[in-house]
Order: C-alpha cells, then sequence, then structure tokens
C-alpha cells in the first residue's frame, strides 16, 4: 500500500474520532451548563474549550464563553482549525484520497453523513438543537465503524484505520482526565461535594462510561474508582488499556503483512507493558497528572513512529 494511502486511512479515522469526542465532550459540557448559573456555566464552557486545546483561538475571537459562542465555535466556526465541521471535511478529504482501498458501504456512509452534518452546520446551531448536532456527529462515527467493520478486508488498510483509532482515542481520554484535575474543579475544597460528583459525572459522560461504570459499581460515583475504570479497565473500549492493547495488536498485524516490525512496534511494547503492570495506587503515587502527560507523550511518539515506519508521506 502506498504511504500516502496509509496516511489518508490512518488519518481519516483520526479525524472521526477526533469528531466523535468532541461531540460527547460538547454533549457532556451542555448538560452541566443548564444545571448553572451564568457565571459557572462559562467556567464549564471553558474548560470544555481548553480541554480541547483551542482556549488561544477562541479568546482571539470571543470575549466571552456564553454558551452560544462556545457550541458554535466548537460545532462550526470557520476560523476554528478544530471544529467539528473541519474535521468531517478532513474525514471526506481523507476517504476520497482513499476511495479504492475502503468498501462502497464506508465511502457511503461518510459521505452521507458528511451532507447531513454539514447541511445542519450552515446556519448558527440555537440551543434546542444542540443535543441533535451532538447526536448526529457520533452516529456518523458509529456508521463509519459499523460500515468498515461489516465490508472490509482485515488488511492493512483495516490496521491503518485501526491504528488511527486508537491512537486518538487514547490521547482523547488522557486529555479528559487531565482536564478534570486541572480545570473542572474550582478549589480543593470542593472535593467530594456534589459539584466535585457533578464534574466526574461529567467525565463519565464525555466518554460514554457513564451506564458501564454505574452498572460495575452499583452507581456509586468515586473519583478513585472512575480513574481506574478509565485507565486500567481493559473491558471498557474507551479506558486506555483497552485503546493501548487494541493499538498493538493491530500494529502487530501490521509488521506480520510487511514482514517486519518498526520502532512502533518497539514503543508500543514497552507502553503497553508500563501500563499492563501499573496499579491504580502506583498511578496516584507518581501523580495522575505526571502519568498522563507521559502517557501521552508515548502515545504521540508511537504516531509519529507509525508515519515514519509506513513513510506516511512517500
Amino acid at each position: 500500500m502506498l504511504g500516502r494511502t496509509a496516511n489518508s486511512l490512518f488519518w481519516m479515522f483520526r479525524h472521526l474520532e477526533r469528531a466523535e469526542n468532541t461531540a460527547r465532550l460538547l454533549e457532556a459540557g451542555f448538560r452541566m451548563a443548564l444545571t448553572r448559573d451564568v457565571a459557572t456555566a462559562e467556567e464549564e464552557w471553558r474548560s470544555v474549550i481548553e480541554a480541547m486545546g483551542l482556549r488561544e483561538t477562541y479568546e482571539a475571537h470571543n470575549g466571552t464563553y456564553t454558551g452560544q459562542q462556545a457550541w458554535n465555535f466548537i460545532l462550526r466556526e470557520k476560523d476554528n482549525p478544530g471544529s467539528v465541521m473541519q474535521m468531517i471535511d478532513h474525514v471526506r478529504t481523507n476517504a476520497r484520497a482513499a476511495r479504492n482501498a475502503i468498501s462502497g458501504e464506508l465511502w457511503t456512509s461518510i459521505n452521507t453523513s458528511w451532507m447531513e452534518i454539514r447541511a445542519l452546520l450552515k446556519r448558527p446551531v440555537s440551543q434546542g438543537h444542540v443535543g441533535e448536532a451532538a447526536e448526529m456527529i457520533r452516529r456518523a462515527g458509529m456508521l463509519a465503524h459499523g460500515a468498515m467493520a461489516g465490508s472490509m478486508l482485515r488488511n492493512e488498510g483495516f490496521h491503518f484505520a485501526r491504528v488511527g483509532t486508537f491512537v486518538e482515542r487514547a490521547d482523547a481520554i488522557a486529555r479528559i482526565l487531565d482536564m478534570k484535575y486541572y480545570l473542572l474543579l474550582p478549589s480543593l475544597s470542593y472535593v467530594g461535594t456534589s459539584m466535585d460528583t457533578g464534574q466526574w459525572d461529567q467525565v463519565l459522560r464525555s466518554v460514554s462510561g457513564d451506564r458501564a461504570y454505574r452498572w460495575l459499581n452499583a452507581g456509586q460515583i468515586d473519583a478513585r474508582g472512575i480513574v481506574e475504570f478509565l485507565v486500567l479497565d481493559d473491558r471498557f473500549p474507551r479506558s486506555l488499556a483497552f485503546c493501548h492493547s487494541a493499538l498493538r495488536q493491530n500494529l502487530a498485524a501490521l509488521a506480520r503483512i510487511h514482514g517486519e516490525e518498526g520502532e512502533s512496534n518497539a514503543l508500543m511494547r514497552d507502553a503497553d507493558t508500563r501500563l499492563h503492570d501499573l496499579t491504580i495506587e502506583e498511578i496516584f503515587d507518581i501523580g495522575l497528572h505526571e502519568f498522563l502527560i507521559d502517557f501521552m507523550a508515548r502515545n504521540a511518539a508511537i504516531a509519529n513512529a507509525v508515519a515514519e515506519d509506513y513513510r506516511f508521506l512517500a
């Protein structure tokens, strides 16, 4: 497979995953903001924008963090390179570039979703349509993943797509967890209060993990338990452990297809082994922030190594 095609498949699913994660974070922030007073609601939107790494870009165009400004910036702002509309455009552009390597069903799902989302985001989104927009974006991801699972050969194209998915998903989960510790909680005096519990509930909702966590923990919201669930529980498909296990499997499959391992395989083994050997107690001893920063750096190094190993720009 040409490096350009591999690059398109990798980034098609990275952008798709990023759009899905953005929709989940937006929906969770919207739910929280509706239950707060104006000042607190603005802080909720600030935290969502910060989690996306868009604070400087946002503040260059907006003076406040009112809901309508924030969600339209996230969804459709032309000057925001991280807007959902930009991501969906990138998904379709990469799908077109890799058209000969994907199934007709996958192309149709992506193209149809692109047209629907583009039509919805053509005009500013009102409060009554935020949920509809988030649902449509999440559905676009589910349709594409379903089409790929049900119609694509398990060849190198499939594995490049999966590698892109899990690299992006792992980064998103780590960023959301880090945001909780450094941005969502206004003060240590709030720990254990209803505000703290509500913010942890927001974290679970933003990764679609609220029902799974409650099923496993009898409905109890506990910060330590939530961190363990999102970092180490490999039964949950959005935990860091699950993402890196899946990433390692797909990189191993690529190595078998190409007849040799690359730097990405070595980095993946080191990262996966380190995560597998850790306990939640050791993570808190290291410091959650420090652990997450290290995890994100290793994850980014793996993504860069994949591009080098498979000559993405060749």
